[in-house]
């Protein structure tokens, strides 16, 4: 890090164009600037470091520098005294569904710090959205949207685009690209050729793909045709199994229902569980390598996991319910006992499996992967904006450090001069407790400062809003 100077905050005036047109003139000077904000005598914590004493100054939405407790500011700047405070760069949610509860998911993240999101189901109404909280029509975070889910036969997801062919597969890339899809989302259910078809007009077409690993292409092969990022840790045990070929060919003979579709994931992810007590540490290392040349991430989502692998009622009294709207709350309760362990043994294997699946995140991480913090938020129990910060102090948990997770959750992010002013203050250090994340002051973002009582009206808001009735059917998957 890096101080900017006088000099160079007076550019930066000049190039936004604000110097003459709102008066912003540096003390001694006549007059007065009235969009200017800084954040003074704080502890900064990026990618690239941590600074002590530092002042952050931000105009229209952009951060116009970063430099020492003294830096000066221009006359009539607003200056947020902020000693013994921390900085970081606002966070992701890099796996959310229900976005379009533009009342309840916006405000949820925003209040948390959660200023950008990965929206992992795309249709009509959620890329209208995006583009009314680009043109400021909506108080919202950056939305970043992914295709509706592309899937081969016998989907468990309601709504899913089925391909049955590379040729189908091609022409849903095509589709999602036309229709505003920022990334094109893969499934359990494609088979070898279909992704690969996939792939390669991803190519074509300039956009990236992401989602689950199909359970018939193993994970590295996977990664080797350009799948961005992998969500949830499936494929992740299979790969590293020492037992993976015995266990793919397992999978291969499982009869197809197609009354009950749910019931080959549930039996695949079966065989996953098993793959786990036969993990290769070798067979880790050249998979992450190939991850790692490939530029693959891993998105485990472990809250949603964790309550997935939890007894139905372990977090159904969860004070944040009331933050959720009342359809979710019997659609909640219903969907989590497809996948909830009942016996002693059950609740001890998911447990287990939960457990090993964390280390192995870790494990690859350690070997230099690329890991990023998602929820799958809008699934059973698991809050928009409450459910990130959950999510950090499992990574934490599973074996990375508060500085990994703190990447993980802020996607690499830095705060230097031109980038957009989306930090997060908080009342303790992140580095020493992963939970300090969870200790928000105010929120920057889009031009606006969520102090305390502003973020506690939010979700005052929240709260009012998620008794109302809501004509939508629930729309979330893992």
């Amino acid at each position: 890090m890096t101080d900017t100077t006088r000099r160079e905050v007076l550019g930066w005036l000049a190039g936004l164009g604000a110097a003459a047109g709102a008066g912003l003139l540096l003390p001694g000077q006549a007059g007065a600037s009235t969009n200017v904000t800084a954040l003074r005598d704080v502890t900064l914590i990026d990618s690239s470091g941590v600074r002590p004493k530092a002042t952050i100054v931000l105009a229209d939405n952009k951060i116009l520098a970063v430099g020492s407790c003294d830096l000066p500011l221009p006359r009539g700047s607003t200056v947020l005294n902020l000693a013994g405070k921390f900085v970081i760069p606002g966070l992701w949610d890099m796996h959310v569904h229900g976005a379009y509860l533009d009342r309840i998911t916006l405000p949820l993240c925003l209040a948390n710090g959660v200023t950008g999101i990965r929206e992992m189901f795309g249709f009509p109404q959620i890329y209208e959205l995006r583009e009314r909280i680009e043109r400021g029509e909506v108080f919202g975070p950056r939305l970043i949207v992914g295709s509706t889910i592309i899937d081969g036969p016998h989907s468990p997801v309601t709504g899913a685009l089925i391909v049955t062919t590379p040729d189908e597969g091609r022409q849903a890339v095509r589709d999602a690209k036309r229709q505003g899809a920022d990334l094109v989302k893969v499934y359990s259910n494609l088979d070898r050729s279909s992704l690969a078809a996939i792939a390669d007009e991803c190519s074509k077409q300039a956009i990236t793909f992401a989602g689950h690993c199909p359970t018939l292409v193993p994970l590295g092969d996977a990664s080797d045709l350009g799948q961005r990022t992998f969500e949830h840790m499936y494929g992740l045990p299979l790969a590293t199994s020492a037992r993976e070929t015995q266990l793919r060919q397992a999978i291969a003979d499982l009869p197809i229902d197609p009354a009950n579709p749910f019931g080959r994931f549930m039996k695949v992810l079966e065989f996953e569980r098993q793959a786990t007590l036969s993990h290769s540490r070798s067979k880790a290392a050249q998979l992450a390598k190939r991850l790692q040349r490939n530029n693959s991430a891993l998105v485990p989502t472990m809250v949603t996991m964790r309550v997935f692998s939890s007894p139905a009622d372990r977090f159904a009294n969860d004070p944040r319910m009331k933050y959720a709207p009342v359809f979710y709350r019997d659609f909640w309760r219903e969907a989590v006992k497809g996948w909830a362990p009942v016996t002693d043994q059950e609740i001890r294997q998911q447990a287990e499996f939960l457990r090993r699946r964390m280390d192995q995140v870790a494990e690859m991480h350690a070997h230099g992967v690329e890991v990023l913090a998602g929820t799958d938020a809008g699934n059973p129990y698991t809050f928009p904006g409450f459910s990130l910060h959950d999510e950090l102090e499992l990574l934490v948990d599973a074996g990375l450090s508060p500085k990994a997770a703190l990447r993980a959750g802020t996607r690499g992010g830095t705060v230097k001069p031109g980038e957009a002013a989306n930090l997060v203050v908080l009342d303790g250090d992140p580095l020493k407790d992963i939970r300090n994340t969870q200790r928000i002051h105010t929120v920057l973002t889009r031009g606006k400062v969520l102090g305390p009582a502003e973020r506690r009206q939010m979700l005052a808001d929240v709260e009012k809003a998620a008794q109302e009735p809501i004509a939508t059917a629930a729309r979330t998957c893992c």
